[in-house]
């Protein structure tokens, strides 16, 4: 595919069973959607997909297979995908709770903590009911076999309010990132 070196790679999970099976997933028509975590997009420094984009399709040997282009981007938070996303995906869950789980101890295995260059704990989201509906919150939580620093939780509350704003701005992430770390 010389005619495409130009193009943005598009690279699904890491070379090895997964990604050869969502690249066949992608040539038989099966896949026609992705998900990723926007920390992927800044230790890469590369910016959100566009409607419109083109990219080829690199599968575990690095050989280009296919051109894939962009035709919606939502931003949302994992505990918010649509179901007819995660079908889309054409990795063959049963449900959205299936997919979540899947995606998660993805997102939290060895390799992409190290892609990430961030090993020590777990970022979970979630909700908790307020008094007028329910209030998204983020735990920062130690892995499994780790030393956690502090031997004390830390509680962060973001003073204002959220009137603007989300738990996916950089500020929150990187702050919060800052005191799990400390």
């Amino acid at each position: 595919m010389a005619e495409f070196d130009d193009l943005p790679r598009a690279e699904f999970a890491f070379p090895g069973p997964l990604r050869d099976r969502l690249v066949s997933a992608v040539l038989d028509g099966s896949k026609t959607s992705t998900t990723s975590t926007a920390v992927e997009y800044g230790t890469e420094d590369e910016p959100f997909p566009q409607v419109g984009a083109r990219q080829v399709v690199l599968d575990s040997a690095e050989k280009a297979v296919a051109v894939i282009e962009t035709t919606h981007v939502r931003h949302v938070r994992l505990a918010l995908v649509p179901w007819e996303h995660a079908r889309d995906e054409g990795e063959g869950y049963a449900s959205i709770a299936e997919w979540r789980a899947g995606h998660e101890r993805f997102w939290h295995s060895e390799e992409m903590r190290k892609f990430l260059g961030n090993p020590s704990f777990a970022v979970i989201d979630s909700t908790i009911q307020g008094p007028h509906g329910p209030i998204p919150i983020r735990r920062y939580s130690p892995l499994p076999g780790t030393t956690p620093v502090r031997s004390a939780p830390i509680v962060w509350i973001h003073g204002g309010g959220f009137f603007k704003g989300n738990l996916d701005q950089p500020e929150s992430h990187d702050v919060a990132l800052t005191l799990a770390a400390a």
